[in-house]
């Protein structure tokens, strides 16, 4: 029964995140709003919604492993997993200029990331703090896009384009409902059958949340830069990683936290036990491979002209290597043990 709660759940995601979008972009064209705002918001943080749905029911569910594990695990899917996937199929022409504001807000929302890890400070004036700092960058970015329509604002408004939909008014708005509603329901049954999984496998519950619900909840973004490699806009798929990146840490933790705050500390009798001390929910594994994926996305971006196949081969290498470490089908050097 687990089983097809967890597969109706990530499919019910992945059908209803792609009808949200897919019906918002479409009301927003009805409604005259440019393709920059519709790439900037709609696309870029839209194919976020299943991560955000997701650990919103999860951390009200008390699996606040799986919370913050669909976080941190969806941030290494998108660069370790789908970027490679999408460079794989099409290499990507970097415009360095396009990334580097952008790149460095991903890189400063994932260090505080890790000083919210280290600190374990999910409460409420950090996730006003993290709302806050997201609303500043949308506002910032949109007024400075507009005004000078350089590299950054041409990759934001083909992030717009990519999505090819032209319904009407009102059938756009039916089918972003109906893909809400597809997510919410869709994060239910994955949360309660990952959370079933755990329990009766004795797995972490924070593992199924950096794999599982990762990899599900990030198909969106997967569909995204799939079409956009397909269709020799590859470049697109990139500005979609870092932008749904940074929804993840700053919007995704911000609201969490400010709706239920949640420390990433087990307690007593939990599954993050070790000595009979608390330790933290996600190991130095996990926060190694987040800081890895940022910096080898960066290495590539900026060292080059373009990123490679080969490159993307590395990056999926380093997925395929941090899956391993993960379910300890490598051995773990003692400098990376849990804690």
């Amino acid at each position: 029964m687990m089983y097809l709660m967890i597969a109706a759940g990530l499919l019910l995601l992945f059908i209803g995140g792609e009808a949200l979008v897919r019906g918002s972009v479409s009301v927003a064209r009805k409604l005259n709003i440019s393709e920059l705002v519709i790439g900037l918001t709609l696309v870029g943080f839209g194919t976020s919604v299943p991560e955000l749905v997701t650990s919103l029911q999860a951390v009200g569910q008390g699996a606040v492993g799986i919370s913050i594990g669909n976080v941190v695990g969806s941030n290494i899917a998108n660069v370790l997993l789908v970027l490679a996937i999408a460079v794989i199929l099409s290499p990507i022409v970097v415009h360095p200029n396009a990334i580097m504001r952008d790149g460095l807000v991903m890189v400063t929302a994932t260090a505080l990331l890790c000083g919210l890890l280290w600190f374990d400070q999910f409460n409420r004036m950090s996730g006003f703090v993290m709302l806050a700092l997201l609303i500043s960058y949308l506002v910032f970015s949109l007024v400075m896009d507009q005004r000078r329509q350089d590299a950054t604002a041409i990759m934001h408004k083909e992030e717009g384009e990519v999505i090819d939909v032209q319904y009407g008014l009102v059938l756009g708005i039916v089918i972003a409902v109906a893909g809400l509603a597809g997510v919410v329901a869709g994060a239910n049954l994955l949360v309660e059958g990952s959370v079933s999984l755990a329990r009766s496998f004795g797995i972490s519950e924070a593992v199924i949340g950096l794999t599982i619900v990762a990899v599900g909840t990030s198909l969106p973004e997967l569909a995204t830069s799939v079409v956009a490699a397909f269709r020799k806009k590859a470049d697109v798929a990139l500005g979609n990683i870092i932008g749904s990146n940074i929804f993840n840490i700053l919007g995704i933790l911000g609201v969490t936290a400010l709706v239920q705050p949640f420390s990433v500390r087990g307690s007593a009798g939990a599954e993050a036990m070790s000595g009979g001390q608390p330790v933290s929910l996600m190991s130095s594994i996990d926060i190694g491979a987040l800081v890895l994926s940022v910096a080898l996305l960066f290495l590539f971006a900026m060292t080059g002209k373009k990123l490679a196949r080969w490159e993307g081969a590395v990056l999926l290498l380093g997925y395929a290597l941090y899956m391993g470490l993960t379910f300890n089908l490598i051995p773990v050097p003692a400098i990376l043990s849990n804690g």
